[in-house]
């Protein structure tokens, strides 16, 4: 059966011009560390701010945080600058501690995420409290399971939930350290329109140099805020020293950022989505076209004796189609990923036709 999530407001602190930031080091390493970053941070209008307390590692031997010892330091940066304060939660015993020293903001990583016992566990330590949780998106591109993440939280009793979109784990990995697969957050919000949606550009970048751009990516498809990693020394960093900016960068990629305005009247492109309307009618037209062709071909493969899958031909089509495509500014892989649809489909009637 299907759920659907009971969700109030965040109510977290926006700039109103920068929408919801949350911003700190990816570890606190040490008090000074953790005072320094947060003092210049709300020196530049940052209202919430973050470090890891806990950081699960992929492979021991690097710093897996000071774990409790650590929860003063954010309750001073609380005290000293006003600022709410956030940390990642993976277990009922680091709940129990992160609330004993009133931290505001929960955030639940990829790899809980990924794991419905550890999950479930959480969220019966949640029950009775009244706390924003964020839950980052699985390792792998999984939408249900992140659905059903939240689900779980919401069913404690919870109610303020987001979700954080960090990108998805691949083995080959070429300019991203996680890719974005925004379709799929774009599909969570199609499902669940109600439910806040922050970026993790720092995570889904794994460089620096890339965390502007999927700021305003993020921006420009209507996310609801950004997490990102700052650090007042960078390079100095005991984890993810490549991904953290200084506060200071962070204020200059915030400031270049344009917010568009997703309420703005649509009165002006009504008619050309009449003619999206108009064309994609026609897509479905000819693609039905195409279909009745290829079971002609079906059936003269059956009366022929021929196998279905002729894969010179379906190389043939890859090829030509990809370089058309290409032709006419479409990107060689959306117009390869469009065919292997309409192949997979193709063979899938032709079969049909075959086994009769």
């Amino acid at each position: 059966m299907e759920l659907e999530l009971e969700l109030q407001p965040l109510n977290l602190p926006c700039d109103s011009d920068r929408s919801l930031v949350i911003a700190g080091p990816c570890s606190a390493e040490s008090e000074e560390q953790v005072m320094c970053t947060a003092r210049q941070l709300a020196m530049k209008g940052c209202h919430i701010f973050r470090a890891g307390i806990w950081k699960p590692r992929t492979k021991p031997g690097g710093f897996e945080g000071h774990g409790e010892t650590a929860l003063p330091w954010l309750k001073r940066v609380k005290e000293e600058t006003g600022m709410m304060v956030s940390t990642e939660v993976a277990t009922p015993e680091h709940i129990e501690a992160a609330l004993k020293y009133d931290v505001d903001l929960l955030w639940i990583g990829a790899r809980t995420t990924a794991n419905p016992f550890a999950m479930q566990s959480i969220a019966d330590a949640l029950k009775g409290v009244d706390i924003p949780v964020l839950v980052k998106n699985p390792v792998n591109p999984d939408l249900e399971l992140w659905i059903g993440a939240m689900e779980r939280i919401n069913q404690a009793g919870i109610k303020r939930i987001g979700a954080i979109h960090r990108g998805f784990s691949s083995y080959d990995k070429k300019i991203y350290r996680n890719l974005p697969m925004w379709q799929i957050p774009i599909e969570l919000r199609r499902r669940i329109p109600q439910l806040p949606i922050i970026c993790d550009p720092s995570h889904i970048g794994g460089k620096r140099e890339l965390i502007a751009p999927l700021c305003q990516q993020a921006m420009d498809l209507g996310f609801d805020g950004l997490i990102v990693e700052s650090h007042c020394e960078p390079d100095k960093a005991w984890s993810d020293a490549k991904q953290q900016v200084t506060p200071e960068v962070l204020d200059y990629i915030l400031n270049l950022l344009v917010i568009r305005n997703e309420h703005t009247t649509t009165e002006g492109i009504t008619t050309l989505r009449k003619q999206i309307d108009e064309l994609d009618n026609q897509l479905i037209e000819l693609l039905a076209k195409r279909m009745r062709v290829c079971r002609e071909i079906g059936q003269y493969k059956k009366e022929h004796n021929m196998t279905v899958l002729q894969t010179t031909r379906y190389n043939e089509i890859l090829d030509k189609r990809g370089a058309h495509g290409a032709l006419c500014g479409m990107g060689p892989k959306f117009v390869k990923e469009i065919f292997e649809s309409v192949h997979e489909e193709s063979v899938r009637q032709q079969m049909e036709i075959i086994n009769k």
